[in-house]
């Protein structure tokens, strides 16, 4: 059973996709048999909204499904009710960045390339609060700035996600605040690149051009493999999901290719040292 309502959510989704497909059953014919429009289960078998357990029951009798398969998705959809800790910032978090959080939530890898801001997963409160004065204003920052802070919860615990993350060195020295802020976030970039299941590197100028110049990504995989792995995208206005497994192998085979071209971890972790003493 996933924790995360919005990975349960994606589950059920693709679960009654593929249910519907085998049956040889139209997005046309099956609305019609359930009641129910064609916009609106495709946008249930797309995850853009929920199903209710009992509409569950009724799509698996449809598509013939009985016993403890059947059993088995009813119980992942009445999860998929639940609300997620995430959801209690909907008045500061946008839907689509929600659904965002909801599979980081669960993730049990995490690979990212950022070239510009330190990640939100690393950062600190104040450098947080800079980045969203800058970004988004000063209006509900309170609020913004703890939804990220409880985010960073997966990087500790009984089980906290594995993350590989490959800065731009160019985020080591943009001054997105005072040299006060500056100093705490590389500090803190340190202190975080010594838990064993964070990997920080470096991007060094000097590594020149490479196959990520315009994309900012981030590669998600969920302990459960019938979960399929996830790129998302991101800009100021929306956030985008890429599901096909082609897309994610393009994009991990990227993040290798990143991964060499930066300094190793160690290297890094000496790179960001001398970042932090120009700050100090």
């Amino acid at each position: 059973m996933t924790a995360s309502p919005t990975v349960r959510r994606r589950r059920i989704a693709r679960e009654l996709r593929q249910l519907r497909e085998r049956a040889g059953m139209t997005l046309d014919v099956a609305a019609r048999q359930l009641d129910m429009s064609k916009s609106n289960l495709s946008r249930i078998e797309n995850a853009q909204i929920g199903i209710k357990p009992r509409d569950v029951r009724a799509a698996l009798a449809l598509y013939q499904v009985t016993g403890s398969d059947a059993e088995a998705l009813i119980e992942i959809a009445r999860g998929a009710q639940q609300r997620g800790w995430w959801q209690h910032y909907s008045d500061v978090l946008p839907e689509w960045f929600e659904f965002y959080v909801g599979l980081e939530a669960e993730a049990a890898t995490l690979r990212t390339y950022e070239a510009e801001a330190v990640p939100g997963l690393l950062q600190t409160e104040a450098y947080a609060r800079e980045v969203y004065r800058l970004t988004a204003g000063e209006e509900d920052l309170d609020r913004k700035v703890a939804a990220r802070l409880r985010r960073q919860n997966v990087l500790r615990g009984d089980q906290p996600v594995d993350l590989s993350v490959v800065l731009n060195e160019s985020v080591l020295l943009r001054p997105v605040s005072d040299r006060g802020v500056m100093a705490g976030q590389l500090s803190h970039l340190e202190d975080v690149a010594q838990l064993p299941n964070v990997t920080i590197q470096v991007l060094p100028f000097e590594a020149g051009g490479h196959p990520a110049l315009n994309s900012p990504y981030v590669i998600l995989t969920f302990p459960d493999a019938a979960d399929a792995a996830v790129v998302y995208l991101e800009n100021l206005t929306t956030g985008l999901a890429l599901e096909e497994a082609a897309q994610v192998r393009s994009y991990s085979l990227v993040h290798e290719r990143l991964r060499q071209l930066a300094l190793d971890p160690a290297a890094s972790l000496v790179r960001l040292k001398e970042a932090s003493r120009y700050f100090t």
